[in-house]
């Protein structure tokens, strides 16, 4: 089998909610910071599907102890990227998805992917793009020597941190922090920021026209 449906069997998913799919590689704090969201009743939407290309991600762990449905599903077993990322469509479709987030995802968003959800996917990014795109951007804004890091939100495009900016949130880096301190409090804002984000989409209030994001009419 290809595609590892292993959880959330006993979840319960309103049809009339927004349905959001999660994609993530990795620890998944910034899917944690949805489900709160959701569960505090700040995102008015439910999490119809969490996938990882890592069976042992701890994102999918999280997912599994709030009974949302998840899957792994292993690249290695594709022929090439874009049957890899058919099969995401498949799993994403099969859940209804209207919006996918990439929250901490390690792989490029490529064609099927693109073509089957545009200007539905949101991506989160641990520097004030277009500054220091790419992996370990903490790291880059320290060895630059940048006063200033923080986070952005931004739909995805075929290019790799390149999409029309949704939001930022701007972090001072400060005198003696490491990529981990810097890490640990660009996340904090990232927690908040992502949420807010999710509600904007989810209640319509933003549009795309070029490369410019409106949110209820101002960019």
């Amino acid at each position: 089998m290809r595609l590892h449906g292993d959880g959330g069997s006993e979840s319960f998913m309103d049809a009339s909610k927004f349905t959001i799919g999660v994609l993530a590689s990795g620890r998944g704090t910034n899917l944690q910071a949805i489900i709160n969201a959701i569960e505090t009743g700040v995102v008015t939407a439910q999490i119809g599907v969490v996938i990882s290309d890592k069976k042992d991600a701890k994102a999918l762990e999280r997912a599994k102890e709030h009974n949302l449905p998840t899957f792994s599903v292993d690249p290695k077993t594709y022929p090439d990227r874009a049957a890899y990322d058919a099969s995401i469509v498949r799993v994403l479709t099969e859940h209804q998805v209207q919006l996918v987030i990439c929250a901490g995802y390690m792989r490029l968003v490529t064609h099927p992917i693109l073509e089957a959800f545009q200007n539905q996917i949101i991506n989160i990014h641990p520097s004030l793009l277009p500054a220091f795109p790419g992996l370990h951007a903490q790291r880059q804004a320290l060895a630059y020597g940048a006063k200033i890091s923080g986070c952005t939100i931004h739909f995805v495009d075929a290019e790799v941190d390149h999409g029309p900016i949704i939001s930022q949130v701007s972090v001072p880096i400060l005198e003696g922090d490491t990529e981990e301190s810097l890490t640990n409090r660009i996340l904090i804002e990232e927690h908040r920021l992502l949420p807010r984000v999710i509600q904007s989409y989810v209640e319509g209030k933003l549009s795309v026209e070029g490369r410019k994001v409106f949110q209820n009419g101002t960019p």
